[in-house]
């Protein structure tokens, strides 16, 4: 039956798909420079060329790094986070955030499935705040475009943005606010993982066939994820830096104050770019005279906003809840934004 729906498929929902992909986009952009500006076909193509081969080493580092994570099971250390006095729940759980090694949609069922067991909403909420802005490929891939202080500025962020997250959440319901956080008190599964509720990691995952193969999986999906999306973000940089005038960049979030820092996290939050996206292209922006400060904040505000983080949010806690993650992320980024330009 399988064959026969595979063979059967519609050509045009096939084009389409294929259309909306990464890989499209990036085979349009180049057919578009060449065809409207010959000349500087070599110059984009290029850089971009460049630029993705000097993050190679980062990236077949992060894959085989998060493909050992998944065949290991670490998620069920990451589950004992969520064990213990409450402080230490929040301590654990922002640190914990920035090592998840959960693919998009394991991270709904993951908390949905700590709130119907109980655990408290300040250290879910830390990690919630914490887990969309770092993990180990993406500190790496910040390494490579923009440098080591960057990337871990960006992590130690993660940590303190989860921190304050949790602990404001803590104060506000000794006051008698989010009484009643959840929507529905259910567990939702999404199939792309074990449950990472049970179990202990098997970090020598070698030996066992099952954990093998999920290896091999994990090392091709991730790795291909990567490429696509890294090769579009390259090419979308060097577009940018061919095309957009420095002085545009400077004049909206250049500059030192906090305007442009506020700017950028208002503006980073509906453009929002995946954590892998983000850092080429704030890289072409730097160089056009994007401040520090607003980089860093652009890409905070961004992460935590997204629209997979926003949906999943939204489908299990009520409003009261929503609106506070979604205010204390964005207040998190431009403070974030500012201190980091007061420091680098």
């Amino acid at each position: 039956m399988s064959d026969i729906t595979q063979t059967h498929r519609p050509v045009g929902a096939g084009l389409r798909g294929w259309i909306a992909s990464p890989w499209a986009v990036l085979v349009l952009a180049l057919l578009a420079v060449a065809a409207l500006d010959p000349g500087q076909f070599a110059a984009v193509a290029g850089f971009a060329a460049e630029a993705f081969l000097s993050t190679l080493p980062y990236i077949a580092f992060a894959v085989l790094l998060i493909a050992g994570l998944k065949a290991a099971g670490a998620e069920s250390v990451i589950a004992d986070a969520f064990k213990g006095r409450e402080t230490k729940m929040i301590v654990m759980a922002a640190l914990f955030g920035g090592l998840a090694p959960f693919c998009s949609c394991e991270v709904i069922p993951f908390i949905a499935g700590l709130l119907a067991l109980g655990a408290p909403l300040p250290a879910v909420m830390a990690f919630w705040l914490s887990s969309p802005l770092i993990d180990p490929p993406t500190l790496l891939i910040t390494a490579a475009a923009l440098g080591w202080p960057f990337a871990i500025g960006k992590a130690v962020i993660a940590v303190a943005l989860g921190l304050s997250g949790g602990f404001t959440i803590k104060a506000a319901m000794r006051v008698g606010w989010f009484a009643e956080p959840l929507r529905a008190a259910k567990r939702p599964r999404c199939g792309c993982g074990p449950d990472p509720f049970s179990g202990k990691p098997v970090w020598r995952f070698w030996g066992d066939e099952t954990r093998r193969a999920s290896f091999r999986s994990e090392l091709v999906s991730n790795g291909m994820f990567l490429i696509k999306w890294l090769a579009l973000a390259y090419v979308l940089e060097a577009l940018l830096v061919t095309y957009i005038p420095a002085e545009m960049i400077a004049g909206l979030v250049g500059g030192e104050g906090v305007v442009p820092i506020g700017i950028a996290a208002l503006v980073g939050m509906p453009a929002y770019l995946n954590s892998y996206v983000a850092p080429p292209l704030l890289s072409g922006l730097m160089e056009q005279g994007m401040s520090n400060g607003a980089a860093m904040s652009f890409m905070i505000a961004g992460a935590v906003s997204s629209v997979p983080a926003m949906a999943a949010v939204w489908s299990l806690v009520r409003k009261p809840v929503f609106a506070a993650y979604l205010g204390l992320g964005v207040s998190g980024a431009i403070i974030s934004g500012i201190l980091f330009q007061m420091v680098v």
